[in-house]
């Protein structure tokens, strides 16, 4: 096995001098050099082949080097691995310094033309463990190496994941955080991402007033990853904060666009390349639910919501703002931007529904008919999925009736559409198919334009959690068979009808299918 090291982040910036592998606060640094515990039995349990050959690795995943470097039971030869300080603010509060607590990052490498950054998670403490143990269980991994795989072939942005292993080990956990700790399979995954740099690499040196590495932070993130800006002083990092608006802008619309909750949008976890990462408690809407959360820590004030997900990055960059200022000594650049990200929202989120519901033409009676469907949606529990999915079949010489009962696979309970719902539907599929006759398209071509937004397969819950129950018996052919599924959303794949299917009632209230914890 050969891989192309060309490490950036652990050689163009600072690095603390303590190499003891210590809980303690790291200052005047932007990582800490940490090796990855040894497993005592690792054994590979899936290989996402795109990424294995996106990184030139595809000849090897079945080797005993393969096995040691990605489970961390060796360190590939010249690397250096190390853990990255950032901090942050969790369900709204600054919680100073957080850190990769159970991420190690092995090494960048250079494949095919492009550059990657490796990062094991649940490899063992660092520094920034605080009181946990930095490992991770099969659970919660299975969850994050499908999700990151599933994500991408949606067309959303997102980290990738090349491998999943278990490592032989035993890890307690407290899965609901309700007192009754179990032990569980250790497990790690080796994640993919051009960097893992988040919002709150910069919090924590603004917090400390380390102005200097902020500056060494943003330079080294523009040079690496923001080719594109050419101005210098101020306007370099105002341009850079407008870059890292538009693509955070960009991720939290095809969220939307997709039904994916993220469950814990901490600042931390928020990407400086607008890339969905760190995937927790997530979830996919079942029944069409704005207010729903996946998380059980937030079961209470449903911060991070589905419909609160836009408002969330907005407050999240607002942060990312205030870490940047000593670098701009301005607040208007700042505002502009962050005032204009509202509006621009906006405008995608309608463009991007109009495509949804196949329509070309955005006018006021498109934006209505968009808030109707919104309310709709919410008389009576709606797949959200499912509804999208089946409305490319409505044809524009259907009726009301006709065009309302090709969507009815995507209800619940049928029977509570029965009076005011009913009309309130009816309504709707008129204004639909009144708008529909305006489009040039035919229902065809429409038809496949719309089939190309709105998938039919997603990592539902229950469906993760399937695989999690058949992965804990040693029967790992769900975990393939889903992400064979997975790679292809958007195709009809008559051979996996049975995963294009509502929530089962089993599952409705099963843990891992509806609620999840932070636990790994």
């Amino acid at each position: 096995m050969e891989l192309n090291i060309k490490d950036t982040f652990n050689k163009e910036l600072p690095a603390d001098p303590n190499k003891n592998n210590t809980r303690r606060k790291v200052f005047d640094a932007c990582y800490s050099f940490v090796t990855p515990r040894v497993p005592s039995n690792p054994k590979l349990i899936h290989v996402a082949d795109e990424v294995a050959e996106m990184l030139d690795l595809e000849r090897d995943t079945h080797s005993e080097e393969f096995l040691n470097v990605f489970s961390g039971k060796t360190v590939y030869p010249k690397t250096k691995p190390f853990a990255m300080c950032y901090g942050g603010h969790q369900f709204g509060h600054w919680a100073g310094q957080l850190g990769d607590g159970r991420a190690i990052n092995l090494a960048e490498v250079k494949s095919n033309g492009q550059y990657w950054a490796l990062q094991l998670k649940g490899a063992g403490e660092t520094p920034y463990s605080r009181t946990a143990d930095g490992l991770a269980v099969l659970r919660s991994s299975i969850r994050e190496h499908l999700c990151s795989e599933a994500m991408h072939y949606l067309g959303v942005p997102t980290t990738r994941s090349l491998s999943l292993m278990l490592t032989g080990d035993e890890v307690l956990r407290d899965m609901m955080y309700d007192g009754n700790q179990e032990y569980e399979k250790g497990a790690v995954v080796c994640r993919v991402s051009p960097s893992f740099v988040r919002f709150g690499n910069f919090q924590i040196l603004a917090a400390r007033k380390d102005h200097k590495n902020l500056k060494n932070l943003a330079d080294y993130t523009i040079r690496n990853f923001y080719k594109d800006i050419q101005t210098e002083g101020k306007e370099k990092y105002i341009e850079f904060f407008q870059n890292v608006v538009n693509n955070s802008l960009e991720m939290v619309i095809h969220w939307q666009r997709v039904g994916f909750v993220h469950g814990v949008m901490n600042t931390d976890n928020m990407s400086i390349l607008g890339l969905t990462i760190d995937y927790g408690p997530y979830g996919w809407l079942e029944g069409y639910d704005p207010n729903w959360t996946p998380n059980t820590t937030d079961s209470r004030n449903h911060r991070y919501a589905y419909g609160n997900q836009p408002g969330i990055t907005l407050w999240n960059l607002v942060q990312l703002a205030n870490a940047l200022f000593p670098l701009i000594e301005e607040t208007k650049p700042l505002e502009d931007i962050l005032e204009s990200y509202q509006q621009n929202f906006d405008q995608k989120y309608v463009e991007m529904m109009s495509q949804k519901l196949g329509l070309t033409q955005i006018n006021a009676d498109v934006e209505k008919l968009i808030e109707d469907l919104e309310e709709n949606l919410q008389l009576t529990e709606t797949d959200m999925t499912i509804f999208f999915r089946e409305l490319p079949r409505v044809q524009k010489k259907n009726t009301v009736q006709e065009a309302f009962q090709k969507v009815h696979k995507a209800f619940y309970k049928p029977i509570e559409l029965a009076g005011a719902p009913a009309a309130a539907w009816g309504k709707w599929f008129s204004a639909y198919l009144s708008l529909l006759q305006l489009e040039e398209d035919k229902d065809e071509t429409r038809k496949f334009k719309m089939y190309d937004v709105n998938p039919k397969f997603v990592l539902r819950n229950y469906m993760a959690q399937l695989a999690i129950d058949a992965a804990n018996k040693r029967d790992y052919s769900v975990i393939e068979e889903l992400y064979e599924v997975l790679k292809h959303p958007y195709n009809e794949q008559p051979e996996y009808e049975k995963w294009y299917a509502k929530r089962p009632e089993w599952a409705r209230h099963k843990v891992g299918c509806s609620m999840l914890s932070c636990s790994s």
